[in-house]
């Protein structure tokens, strides 16, 4: 009942997924990542445990198709799971459960993966997987949501829409973004708009929140202000 990407921004190494289904609250279960551990898309009939179980294999340095091969080994339900993982190393690997709805099915990429089930034919995939590689000009988190607006536009979940996310860890405990339509008619063209929004500061100002090298951040309301402007005005088209 869901398609979703997992992808590495090769110029700053984030992990981000970007994912929509015709259900409530995908953002909420399906997407699971740390930064410079890996990242993980728990989907069809959703295992939660495939992401923080997964995690945990991750973090403690087994590759992903290893990952993929364990859970999937430990579920007596595997087979109406869809999973894919990108571990810190760029290894990548997908598990489509052969009695998820048709249409299902996955496809690995070079940084990369998508995967989908109850989608309205093979396309919807394909569509997502060219429309990533055709938009690497774009920033990460817009090129994500293209991504998926691609696959919408080929047929999408077959049954319709409701909710959509995107998330994306870098160099942090936190994450960078982590946007979510949990109920919306237009779930992906919401969450578009979401990231527009949230370059009006958001975007820009969470650079220089408190980080591992930087433990307090800039707290200078007005120098913080200052150097937002300054970022906006350099990001514009």
């Amino acid at each position: 009942m869901t398609w979703s990407i997992v992808a590495r921004d090769p110029e700053s190494g984030a992990f981000g997924i970007c994912v929509a289904t015709c259900a409530f609250a995908v953002g909420a279960r399906v997407p699971h990542m740390k930064s410079g551990v890996g990242a993980i898309a728990t989907q069809a009939n959703t295992n939660v445990l495939y992401g923080t179980r997964g995690l945990r294999l991750l973090r403690a340095g087994v590759p992903a198709a290893d990952a993929v091969r364990l859970l999937t080994a430990a579920d007596d339900g595997r087979d109406h799971r869809q999973l894919h993982i990108q571990d810190a190393q760029g290894g990548i690997a997908a598990h489509t459960g052969r009695q998820c709805v048709d249409w299902c099915g996955h496809l690995i990429g070079d940084t990369f993966s998508v995967a989908g089930n109850m989608l309205a034919g093979p396309a919807v995939i394909e569509a997502t997987a060219q429309a990533w590689r055709q938009h690497a000009a774009l920033p990460f988190p817009r090129r994500l949501i293209a991504a998926l607006k691609a696959g919408e536009a080929a047929g999408g979940d077959k049954r319709g829409k409701q909710s959509a996310a995107l998330k994306i860890c870098s160099t942090e405990e936190y994450a960078d973004f982590d946007f979510r339509v949990d109920d919306h008619p237009d779930p992906l063209s919401e969450l578009e708009r979401l990231e527009q929004v949230s370059r009006e500061r958001f975007a820009y100002a969470r650079l220089f929140s408190p980080r591992r090298d930087d433990p307090v951040g800039l707290t200078d309301f007005d120098e913080i202000t200052r150097r937002v402007e300054s970022l906006k005005a350099a990001d514009k088209p």
